[in-house]
């Protein structure tokens, strides 16, 4: 049987395809009330993310590269959603 990979969307960006990989690799999440982005502070998917991205850059950019623009994205997340009322 011919097994097939499937491929990602077309991203416009590199900010976007970072945002993609971490989101595939369950490092980050959206709000589900705003859609912010958070950080999900697990280091098992940061890794996970990372290597997606030295396996399988975005055309014309090389692995390191490719991680160290998912590095940058993850670092501008925070781990709490800006609307959000804080918690008691």
């Amino acid at each position: 049987m011919l097994m097939t990979k499937e491929r990602r969307a077309a991203i416009r960006s590199l900010q976007g395809w970072a945002i993609a990989v971490l989101q595939e690799a369950g490092a980050i999440r959206e709000c589900e009330y705003h859609g912010w982005m958070q950080d999900r502070a697990d280091p098992h998917a940061r890794q996970r993310a990372l290597e997606i991205a030295r396996q399988d850059p975005p055309s014309g950019l090389p692995p390191e590269a490719a991680a160290c623009a998912v590095t940058e994205v993850l670092d501008s997340i925070g781990d709490t959603c800006p609307e959000c009322p804080p918690e008691v």
